[in-house]
């Protein structure tokens, strides 16, 4: 049987919880092979979001040796298009390389 995890912020819908990350910063998971961590300064219901002094990383598979690789990206500000998010967390407690 397992149990519910609960949680010392309550939320009432989705985007709530995006909402306890505005001016934090915000780790995002998008399609094609990217993830994106920066402070979160607005969204909206579509899941377009806007961060600031963001860091991009986009994985891929070299061509020459076949190793999965990854190059960096800054941006000062930037906004993502909400159907390319996968997952959007607090930063804290995630790892990256």
């Amino acid at each position: 049987m397992s149990q519910a995890v609960t949680s010392s912020v309550s939320s009432s819908e989705p985007l709530d919880l995006i909402k306890f990350c505005l001016d934090e910063q915000i780790y995002l998971k998008l399609r094609g092979g990217r993830e994106m961590v920066g402070r979160l300064h607005a969204y909206d219901s579509h899941c377009n979001i806007i961060i600031s002094d963001a860091i991009e990383t986009i994985y891929y598979i070299d061509k020459e040796d076949g190793e999965m690789k990854n190059t960096k990206k800054k941006s000062d500000m930037i906004f993502v298009r909400g159907d390319s998010v996968i997952l959007a967390t607090d930063a804290t407690n995630v790892e990256t390389n």
